[in-house]
């Protein structure tokens, strides 16, 4: 891989962008004090401003690191940030990256999270030249299946019982898409 740390990407609507500290009232605002959000997620929902301040000061201190990949989605409409996306796992062996998101309950159902995520998936194999990348989630929240389908990743399989969220012990729906897969589509 050719790990670049958290560039700037710019969408039709969004700009995905490294987080800094004045992002923290609204993120707590917007997504981290949701319990919608976080309902499937392994992170509690944040009891107030100051556990968001720390998370975001522990990611600020992060982007020293080439291979900490941890975006803030800004709706450029509003200028604020909405949500967050990110690698939060990495496989140097098998040059594959885990992804992970989540964006404010308000701004389910507009085609945000599917927005950010190819753009993501662009960025990991055009320039971080990632081999696969895989996400996964809960059979209970379909929906974030339909983002993974949508931005051409396919069903895999479900692993039974193989990950912990804010549910307890859950299946994971698992989806994945190879570099050679999005570069033939791409065509």
């Amino acid at each position: 891989m050719n790990h670049l740390g958290t560039k700037e990407i710019k969408t039709q609507r969004l700009t995905l962008r490294k987080f800094n500290e004045n992002d923290a009232v609204m993120a707590y605002r917007n997504w981290t004090s949701d319990e919608k959000v976080i309902k499937f997620l392994t992170w509690p929902v944040h009891q107030s401003v100051d556990v968001t301040k720390k998370v975001l000061n522990d990611w600020i201190e992060s982007y020293q690191d080439l291979s900490f990949y941890q975006w803030a989605i800004v709706l450029d409409e509003i200028n604020e940030p909405i949500g967050s996306i990110s690698v939060v796992d990495i496989n140097e062996q098998t040059n594959m990256g885990h992804i992970g998101y989540c964006i404010g309950s308000q701004w389910w159902h507009q085609g945000i999270t599917s927005e950010a995520f190819a753009a993501v998936i662009q960025y990991l194999f055009e320039e971080v030249k990632v081999n696969r990348i895989e996400t996964q989630h809960e059979p209970d929240n379909p929906n974030s299946g339909k983002v993974m389908k949508k931005c051409g990743l396919t069903y895999e399989g479900t692993l039974r019982q193989a990950m912990h969220s804010n549910q307890g012990i859950v299946d994971a729906c698992v989806y994945g898409i190879l570099a050679s897969e999005y570069f033939q589509k791409k065509q």
